[in-house]
This record gives C-alpha cells, sequence and structure tokens, in this order.
C-alpha cells in the first residue's frame, strides 16, 4: 500500500487543470500559412492576404469564465462518487442566491443562503477548497500509517 493510486494523480491532474486554466493563442492568419490551435493549413497562392497584413492572435481560456453564478458548480475531491461532495449555486424566487451542497448523486441537497451571486460564488470556492485540503491531508495521514505499517512489518522497527 506504499505506492500511491494512479487514479489520485488523475484526479488531482485534473482538478489543477480545472483550477488553473491555461490560455491558448489562436493565430488567425500568417503570409503563407494559416495556423489554428497548433495545426497549420497552407493556403493556396488565390487565398494568401496582403503582405501588409500583420498575423492577430487572441488570447482565450480553455474554460469560459462564469458570468452568472445561477449554475455555478464544483466538485469535491475523492475515489468514489458516491460520497463526493458537490457544491451548486441555485438562483430563488427572490433573487436571492442559494448553495445546495450534496454527497454522491442521489442525496438531499443542504441548502445554504440567502447570498449575493458573489458571496455564493465564493462560498463554494472556499468549500471546495477545504475539501480539498482536508482530502489531501487525510491521504497523506493514511499514506503514512500505510508506510510505518511496512516498515513494522518487516521487523525494522
Amino acid at each position: 500500500m506504499a505506492e500511491i493510486d494512479p487514479t489520485d494523480h488523475a484526479l488531482a491532474t485534473i482538478a489543477s487543470i480545472l483550477e488553473h486554466p491555461e490560455h491558448v493563442l489562436v493565430v488567425r492568419e500568417t503570409e503563407t500559412e494559416r495556423v489554428v490551435a497548433g495545426e497549420r493549413e497552407h493556403l493556396a497562392p488565390d487565398e494568401q492576404p496582403a503582405v501588409d497584413e500583420h498575423p492577430v492572435v487572441e488570447e482565450q481560456p480553455l474554460v469560459p469564465e462564469h458570468t452568472d453564478a445561477d449554475g455555478y458548480s464544483k466538485i469535491g475531491p475523492g475515489p468514489m462518487v458516491a460520497i463526493r461532495l458537490k457544491w451548486t449555486v441555485h438562483r430563488g424566487d427572490d433573487g436571492q442566491y442559494y448553495v445546495h451542497e450534496t454527497i454522491g448523486e442521489q442525496s438531499a441537497p443542504v441548502v445554504s443562503g440567502p447570498m449575493t451571486s458573489e458571496a455564493a460564488v465564493h462560498f463554494v470556492d472556499a468549500q471546495e477548497h477545504e475539501a480539498h485540503r482536508r482530502f489531501e491531508e487525510l491521504r497523506s495521514e493514511i499514506a503514512g500509517r500505510s508506510s510505518l505499517a511496512d516498515y513494522e512489518r518487516k521487523g525494522e522497527a
């Protein structure tokens, strides 16, 4: 049990990508070829742009910014969907925002609110960050105990 489960690495990688989205550079056209998302396509002589044109580069995030808090959602860490936490912001009939926290797919939500849209998004982000911190702490503790147990089993203690 001293080895780390590869699934944990995959989940951590996915979480870090979602937390810190990278930007994609999109180049529309150059003098002799078109480059879009890293793929090149050579242009025919009649399709080539004028020489005085400069390539246009746009910076676009991989994950679009969330413009409205309604529907904003984060999922906590964990190896099993049945015990994974999920926080989702919903707008109430009164115009206020409420955060629904569920465990797994079939649980009844625990509702927090009312709050403003900014407060609801901040609440979801804080809850998700705390869940990741506690998960990593627990995983480290389990890994430490299994290493100690291996050490004791080998008679080295």
